[in-house]
């Protein structure tokens, strides 16, 4: 009887001796793929290891896609505008275009001077930029409206009609102004150095965009009739090409378009060009 209390006696020391061999610190984490034993995590596929601080660090590192996509809402531009006229005022389609001509004073660039007081203001919905390498080389594009604002400094007005011209008016105006609304889309390729920060140091990005004219205005006032505004389509041509081009120094934002296609569609070969500043927080 002795020797069977003995045995029991053995048994039960050796049971309490491996058992206190176990480490009952910690408790395995509830992911299949990792185990936690104290303060010490251990990933079962190897890739990872570490504390429970390393664990809280990695979980709220942003992803990838994150990282490489960022979006910019409602980036607004304001410049200066103006025009490259490459119009052959010698043509007889120029001087068809413009009537009202009188001896001696043919249709000439003149007629379609603009002021320097010419403005154009973009609001663009969203801009994004998506990595194509290390985010240093960027795909930048969007989705905006571009607007127009030219003052002439001759008396013309646009006449719209089944064959638009532009005619010379005995009026004297204090305000001519023709405005053009469009929507683009800009797609270009961005230059980054600093690929890490969103914003900062230099910032190059060159492309093209395609506008669809919306609207188009000619605003008159003077002292002999008030205000008059025209709408139609003026014979100007609807779908606008363009070079574009963005160059960021730290903060400062310059942008700038210049229209491969010419903003009529016959009788003047016009094509509208801009600078200016870009407030973009990248």
């Amino acid at each position: 009887m002795k020797k069977a209390h003995l045995m029991m006696t053995g048994s039960v020391l050796l049971c309490l001796g491996a058992m206190a061999q176990t480490d009952t610190t910690g408790s395995p984490v509830k992911s299949p793929d990792t185990l936690r034993v104290g303060s010490i995590l251990i990933v079962k596929d190897g890739k990872e290891s570490g504390t429970a601080e390393d664990s809280r660090r990695n979980y709220h590192h942003p992803s990838r896609w994150k990282n490489n996509v960022s979006t910019n809402w409602f980036v607004v531009d304001i410049g200066f505008a103006n025009q490259d006229d490459k119009t052959n005022y010698n043509s007889a389609e120029a001087q068809n275009f413009v009537h009202g001509q009188t001896a001696g004073h043919p249709a000439a660039q003149s007629d379609f001077k603009v002021k320097t007081g010419s403005y154009n203001f973009n609001l663009w919905l969203f801009m994004q930029r998506m990595s194509l390498v290390k985010r240093v080389v960027n795909l930048k594009y969007g989705v905006g409206i571009e607007l127009y604002k030219y003052f002439y400094k001759s008396d013309i007005r646009y006449i719209d009609g089944a064959d638009p011209y532009v005619e010379r008016q005995d009026v004297d105006f204090t305000c001519n102004k023709l405005a053009l609304d469009y929507v683009t889309v800009p797609l270009m390729i961005n230059i980054n150095p600093n690929g890490n920060h969103r914003s900062g140091g230099l910032n190059i990005s060159f492309g093209a965009s395609a506008g669809y004219l919306y609207g188009a205005r000619n605003k008159q006032r003077s002292d002999d009739f008030g205000k008059q505004k025209f709408s139609g389509d003026f014979n100007l041509e609807r779908w606008k090409l363009a070079y574009i081009g963005e160059l960021g120094l730290g903060p400062v934002r310059l942008y700038g378009s210049y229209a491969i296609t010419p903003l009529h569609q016959y009788g003047v070969d016009q094509h509208p060009y801009t600078v200016g500043i870009r407030f973009s927080s990248w």
